[in-house]
């Protein structure tokens, strides 16, 4: 199935705008999932291309969008308000498509921006799903994103690399997910936060395509529609 252009108009703190998205909208879809970016690519790139098609073949609906600072054509993201707004405004525009339940995910910064909008209440998803959550920068474990975390009441799930230096040391990480009242954790053996596993070189769109199941797995145990 091709997804189809939309635009999803957004409330910011400095007026109204609109982003960009793909709407693959499955007929007799049980789930709907809502797929963000990480902080330096759009929502074509290769890995969200990948596991979006895959997650459609298993008969998910996916909408994919993009976050004003891309919508703009800059690299670095901007505040997080605009974040926050933009994952409302993509569960008000999925209301308006008839979608009343669906899951947030997102890669790293994409994940993180959703689990904030969950934890403030702006968006109230029936689950989150992390594709390599981004808990501190890179050899600054004493700089973590985690204090909301334990206010989010829906199921989380943290898909993480075993070799991602974005949750190292890995004792840290598995202290924040006990924090959680619902949470998981998915390891891919030998990854690292883009889940490239080294000496087994493979496309972005093959390895985002290949978590497409663990994705599904989850979604499918939450049960009801």
């Amino acid at each position: 199935m091709t997804a189809r252009p939309v635009r999803i108009p957004v409330a910011l703190p400095a007026g109204e705008s609109e982003v960009s998205g793909l709407w693959a909208d499955v007929a007799g879809a049980q789930t709907t999932i809502a797929l963000a970016h990480g902080a330096g690519a759009g929502m074509t790139h290769p890995f969200l291309a990948g596991l979006a098609a895959a997650l459609v073949e298993d008969g998910v609906s996916v909408l994919r969008f993009v976050f004003p600072y891309v919508e703009a054509g800059r690299r670095m993201p901007g505040p997080a308000a605009q974040a926050v707004a933009t994952w409302a405004a993509v569960q008000g525009w999925l209301s308006d498509q008839g979608v009343g339940s669906f899951v947030a995910a997102g890669k790293s910064y994409g994940g993180r921006m959703a689990s904030v909008a969950a934890a403030e209440r702006e968006i109230t998803p029936r689950a989150l799903v992390y594709l390599g959550y981004p808990l501190h920068p890179p050899g600054r474990p004493d700089k973590p994103r985690a204090d909301h975390l334990p206010t989010i009441s829906a199921p989380q799930l943290f898909v993480e690399g075993e070799n991602d230096p974005f949750i190292a040391p890995r004792e840290q990480f598995e202290a924040v997910v006990a924090t959680c009242r619902d949470a998981r954790v998915h390891w891919i053996e030998g990854a690292n936060h883009s889940f490239e596993v080294k000496g087994a070189r493979r496309p972005a769109e093959e390895i985002g395509a290949g978590l497409a199941p663990v994705v599904a797995e989850f979604v499918a145990g939450l049960g009801g529609s």
